[in-house]
């Protein structure tokens, strides 16, 4: 590579950062979530500390729902004596596992953790209290918890005890992280990722039904590491009955426990002798059925293993937009939308899809073959969703192209 071209990706790789960045700032403005208040420090140690907790963040995505996941790295006379991440299942939380790590090291030390420790009893103690237990010194605290039984008093109990406390520190990187429980908490409902990958003209099968495989093996396996990141994996029933998926990830060691696998099937027609029904009593398995369905195919469905969530009708089979409410109540916070194109129109027409990762492969099939987005009734172009491309990667012979929705909110400080 010249340094020229060293230069170009510099930039270009800056530019994504900088919309990134502003795109994570609007969608806090927007879920109502609380700016610190306190000065965020800025020196030579605090950043790469802070980063590393960032990284400590990232490994729990996916596994860690109904909570978030954060990182914390405990620090005394600068070097690193403990270091956490939120557990599968979101217990046990950050801040302990890296004091227990750290054991009679971290008094006197600094905590840098990505979300305010909280300062509310649930199954666990709150961490604020184990912090203060331990003798920390300092604590510092990338962004806010959108939580309201958190939301500032956890930051207040930890200097109330005598712990300097400072906020802010890379708090664009650390809401990107939190965005999937931050939509929860503000919206009642999981943050939804629709991901498609189709040939250069949208379409993701030919007219008689054939789609495997449209994209490369380098895309399909980015794919499977983009399920490994969300807590859940959703595909209508037509997809079911089309493909007879598996819905996991399938690379080895990715991730500890299974994603969950949502099906919308109103009327419950996925077979009993599918993969997804053969594996129900292994892999979390939850469908979105319509109230009043066959007792009997209930019972069945029940008696493998699945888990079966009763939903209003709706255009898509049910009520998409109380489809998505069931899930964040279940207490889902990310969920990877794989198709097909009626399940992806309902989520469009009803503005529930806050990210696209769209594949597109180097191939044309024609008007004949099926849409990647089925016809939601967009009569006028203003009324279509808009997204912001925040970036474009190539995948082997593929192109991934990630959008962000473009929402209405009050300018960005």
């Amino acid at each position: 590579m010249t340094r020229r071209q060293r230069r170009s990706g510099q930039r270009r790789s800056g530019q994504r950062r900088v919309v990134a960045r502003l795109a994570i700032q609007q969608w806090a403005e927007t879920l109502g979530i609380t700016k610190p208040t306190r000065t965020p420090p800025m020196t030579a140690d605090d950043l790469p500390h802070m980063r590393a907790a960032l990284a400590l963040a990232r490994r729990g995505l996916g596994t860690t729902w109904p909570n978030p996941s954060v990182g914390c790295v405990i620090v005394r006379d600068g070097r690193v004596v403990g270091r956490g991440f939120t557990q599968p299942g979101g217990r046990p939380h950050a801040e302990p596992v890296a004091l227990a790590m750290a054991g009679d090291q971290a008094k006197g030390a600094t905590a840098y953790v990505t979300l305010e420790p909280c300062c509310h009893w649930g199954r666990s103690p709150p961490c604020t209290d184990a912090l203060i237990a331990a003798g920390v010194a300092r604590v510092v605290v990338a962004t806010a918890d959108p939580d309201d039984r958190v939301n500032g008093q956890g930051l207040d109990r930890l200097e109330a005890a005598g712990i300097a406390v400072e906020s802010g520190l890379l708090e664009a990187e650390a809401r990107e992280i939190l965005i999937g429980f931050s939509t929860r908490v503000a919206l009642g409902r999981p943050m939804v990722t629709l991901k498609l990958a189709s040939t250069l003209d949208g379409r993701i099968a030919t007219h008689s039904g054939e789609s495997q495989w449209i994209t490369g093996t380098p895309a399909r396996r980015l794919g499977h590491a983009m399920r490994g990141r969300h807590d859940a994996v959703m595909v209508g029933v037509g997809t079911v009955l089309a493909d007879n998926p598996d819905l996991t990830c399938r690379i080895p060691g990715f991730r500890p426990t299974p994603n969950v696998r949502v099906i919308a099937d109103s009327h419950l027609r996925t077979p009993l002798t599918s993969r997804l029904m053969a594996t129900a009593a292994q892999v979390p398995t939850w469908f979105l059925m319509r109230e009043g369905t066959n007792l009997a195919r209930e019972d069945a469905f029940i008696g493998i293993g699945a888990k079966l969530l009763k939903i209003p009708g709706g255009s898509a089979g049910v009520n998409i937009e109380a489809a998505m409410r069931a899930l964040g109540e279940a207490g889902l916070t990310r969920v990877l939308v794989e198709g097909g194109g009626q399940l992806a129109a309902a989520l469009l027409r009803a503005d529930l899809v806050d990210r696209i990762a769209w594949f597109h492969a180097p191939s044309v099939m024609g008007g004949d073959g099926w849409p990647a987005v089925q016809a939601f009734g967009v009569e006028r172009l203003q009324a279509m969703p808009r997204f912001r491309r925040d970036c474009e990667t190539v995948v082997g012979d593929d192109m991934l192209s990630e959008y962000t929705r473009q929402r209405s909110c009050s300018p960005v400080s």
